[in-house]
């Protein structure tokens, strides 16, 4: 497979993406919080307590909270945050979105074989996306058989321990919504799913583009937390969308029309649009926000809709018969050892 220029400037510029913030600790609580209470009242209403809104928005910051912690925890999680697309929108210049694989092993496969990229130099946001959004749906399959179960089971004794397990399944619902609400931040962050992540890089540049380095940090953590306000946030969201679309086809849509945005990026950084008080910087960093908020919003939905058909249990039984009755659970549908 043929490199672009491009995909041979790569390994220069990725290797510091890693330890960058897809958003400062303001734009992802924002995010998170934002998306939480938009949730419509068809969510679970343990979800949309403040307590539990509260929770997702400061969980919304935890990847970023975690970094540091060592080498095998960073260098596995840190190329999670980005996807390293080139100005055709190909990931290092050499795989377009849809022709990445299910898993991460067959993508980093796929890297090796075609290119001297990995899933660690390319970045693997787009599978973290899916992978935290099946567990999410995963989750609250287990809650809707948890609550079905603590009314249903046989056993008083098995009634309450499906009733502690309901709300063990609501305390793992909101950390893992909220810790995984971090990839949909870092995706709708533009320069986290470009080659120009930092600067416009060791490319062609006719139009003259700021190569400085630090505008990424400046711009989503300074300037957001100074000049953006969560109301016009909220008022900037879009209407739930629905989606007849795999997870795989939302989370590459929504990388597709962050990538769009990188240009328009640097053109407003060039005009000095990144400075507090600007109209025209605001509006971009605000757009960008809300558009976060909604797609996290629309993806928490479609998970909670997917959880109706998915199994849970071994060998598994499908949500829906046990929450049509055809199934009565017992604790042995959970483990008979």
């Amino acid at each position: 497979m043929r490199l672009t220029v491009c995909a041979l400037a790569l390994p220069l510029l990725l290797a510091p993406l890693g330890p960058a913030l897809g958003w400062g600790a303001t734009g992802h609580e924002l995010v998170s919080g934002v998306a939480a209470e938009s949730l419509p009242d068809e969510i679970p209403a343990f979800v949309r307590t403040p307590e539990g809104i509260e929770e997702i928005a400061v969980l919304g910051r935890e990847l970023d909270r975690s970094k540091g912690s060592g080498d095998s925890h960073d260098k596995e999680r840190d190329p999670a945050h980005f996807v390293g697309l080139d100005d055709r929108g190909l990931v290092m210049g050499v795989m377009a979105l849809e022709a990445i694989p299910a898993t991460r092993e067959a993508y980093d496969s796929a890297l090796r074989a075609g290119s001297t990229f990995t899933q660690y130099s390319a970045g693997y946001l787009p599978l973290a996306i899916v992978d935290g959004w099946q567990q999410l749906a995963k989750d609250f399959a287990y809650w809707r058989a948890a609550s079905v179960g603590a009314r249903t089971a046989a056993d008083p004794a098995e009634r309450a321990w499906f009733e502690l397990d309901r709300q063990r399944r609501e305390r793992l619902v909101i950390r893992d919504l909220g810790v995984w609400s971090h990839y949909i931040g870092d995706a709708n962050q533009p320069l986290h799913v470009s080659t120009h992540f930092d600067g416009w890089g060791p490319f062609d540049n006719p139009r003259g583009f700021s190569t400085r380095r630090g505008l990424h940090a400046q711009f989503e953590g300074a300037f957001v937390k100074t000049n953006v306000r969560r109301e016009a946030v909220t008022a900037a969201m879009a209407p739930y969308r629905a989606c007849t679309c795999s997870v795989q086809d939302r989370a590459r849509t929504l990388m597709l029309a962050s990538h769009a945005a990188v240009v328009p990026f640097y053109e407003l950084e060039q005009k000095g649009a990144f400075v507090d008080g600007n109209p025209e910087g605001i509006a971009f960093a605000t757009g960008r926000l809300a558009d976060s908020a909604s797609v996290l919003r629309d993806m928490v939905v479609d998970a909670w809709r997917a959880s109706a058909d998915i199994g849970v249990g071994y060998p598994m039984i499908p949500v829906r018969d046990i929450e049509a009755g055809r199934h009565v659970l017992s604790r042995d549908d959970f483990g008979r050892d």
